[in-house]
Order: structure tokens, then C-alpha cells, then sequence
């Protein structure tokens, strides 16, 4: 079994099977993520969490 990465194997399913709709969804999940994670750890929290 090789040790291919999580986002290698997205890339590759996206582009064999041409799901570029998939691109936009994933990149604001990950900001979103992101910005929790940032949120968590920052002064500005109660700032970041008026926005949800």
C-alpha cells in the first residue's frame, strides 16, 4: 500500500473524473476550518464568532 496524501488522491479524483465543481466546496471548507482554528487561539475570538 503506497503513502499517497489525502489532497494528492482528491487532486487525482477531481481530475480523472473532470468533479471541478468539488474545487470551490473543499477551499472554504479549509478556510473555514481555518478561521476556527485561528479563532480558537486568538484575542479576536469573540470577534470571529459574531460572524456565525
Amino acid at each position: 500500500m503506497s503513502q499517497t496524501s489525502l489532497a494528492a488522491e482528491l487532486w487525482a479524483f477531481m481530475r480523472a473524473r473532470k468533479k471541478w465543481w468539488l474545487l470551490p466546496i473543499i477551499a472554504v471548507m479549509v478556510g473555514v476550518g481555518a478561521l476556527l482554528l485561528f479563532a480558537h487561539a486568538s484575542v479576536l475570538a469573540p470577534f470571529i464568532y459574531t460572524i456565525f
